[in-house]
């Protein structure tokens, strides 16, 4: 006789792993949220957007790459969650939306129950920081598909914008200024380079760097810094024609995105100093400017495009609240793409 435990499966495991994570999802909640009894599905009161007159529903849906090998190697499981969050509702932003709720889904080797509710308490506080709720999840154990310490995650978030408030291209006019915000670090994007760079160049991630002031470890694994909240209020109080977020492909690359085929950004790199992690990178890998410029955001994670008038009192709330920004850029005729001067 054999068994799902024999094949590597533990349900009870999975089961403590639901009970330990309860109390930090309902962190995340919102009045909208409604109870389902079963557990099989999350649930939320779509009255809630009776308020709106034409309510345009978002979906996002992402990981964290390979920041989550990093997470495993150092042992640390708390804070990966909070980037995930970050890479799914900052998109959503983009155009506006407010995030409402969330599911994540996490695959592993094995069912460690603690390590399990750290990982979801990452992203039901990730969700706490987004102002939306985490509503659902499930997790798989996959015993011979990946190791016993092996797990990967993914997310999917929904939100809600009006449809004459939506954000983008269409809105942005000759003049206006491009506003970087500034990122937390690598965030989670090109964590294959690093990894790369750490293997070509020897290093350890328990190793203290001076440029850094702490372990190379702990600064690759800083969070994901989330600016839904930041961007909704700045959207909120002044007339924000357009948000990039600086993921994968870099602040040309994405910025781009949120232009229109006749005009460009003109960017200005001496208007900041990126982050001392990217340097530690460029050096210890030789990686060439452009290929930085592709991979990482350098420092600005979140890209704002508002008219010249509102420069001002932009900067002055994200300062306010906490949030470093400058001006970047300018808006000029073009074909469409953000480049350096």
């Amino acid at each position: 006789m054999t068994s799902y435990a024999a094949a590597g499966v533990d349900i009870d495991a999975g089961e403590r792993a639901v009970e330990l994570m309860k109390s930090k999802v309902a962190r995340s909640r919102r009045p909208e949220v409604v109870d389902d009894a079963s557990g099989f599905a999350g649930l939320f009161d779509a009255s809630a957007l009776l308020s709106y007159r034409r309510p345009l529903l978002t979906t996002s849906t992402d990981g964290v790459g390979t920041k989550v090998m990093l997470a495993q190697i150092l042992d640390k499981h708390d804070t990966i969650g909070i980037d995930l969050v970050g890479m799914v509702v900052d998109d959503l932003v983009v155009c506006g939306a407010e995030p409402l709720f969330m599911t994540d889904y996490i695959a592993c080797g094995k069912v460690v129950p603690e390590r399990i509710a750290e990982i979801v308490g990452g992203v039901a506080e990730g969700c706490r920081l987004a102002g939306c709720a985490l509503i659902g999840g499930e997790t798989a154990e996959h015993p011979g598909a990946m190791g016993a310490g092996e797990y990967d995650l993914a997310g999917a978030a929904t939100g809600v914008v009006e449809a004459d408030r939506m954000l983008g291209r269409d809105r942005v006019r000759e003049g206006d200024v491009v506003l970087a915000l500034a990122s937390s670090g690598v965030h989670s994007n090109g964590y294959s380079l690093v990894r790369h760079i750490i293997k070509l160049a020897g290093l350890s991630l328990e190793a203290e760097l001076a440029e850094l002031g702490r372990t190379l470890g702990e600064e690759l694994l800083e969070p994901t810094r989330i600016y839904s909240l930041d961007c909704l209020e700045l959207a909120r109080s002044i007339d924000v024609h357009a948000y990039a977020h600086i993921t994968g492909g870099g602040l040309e690359g994405n910025l781009s995105r949120s232009l229109p085929p006749e005009l460009d950004a003109l960017l200005d790199r001496s208007s900041w100093t990126p982050p001392a992690v990217f340097e530690v990178l460029a050096g210890h890998g030789k990686v060439a400017q452009a290929d930085m410029d592709r991979t990482f955001n350098l420092g600005v994670g979140m890209a704002a495009i508002v008219p010249a008038d509102a420069v001002d009192p932009a900067l002055a709330l994200l300062k306010e609240r906490g949030l470093p920004a400058w001006v970047l850029g300018e808006v000029v005729p073009g074909t469409g793409r953000a480049h350096y001067r």
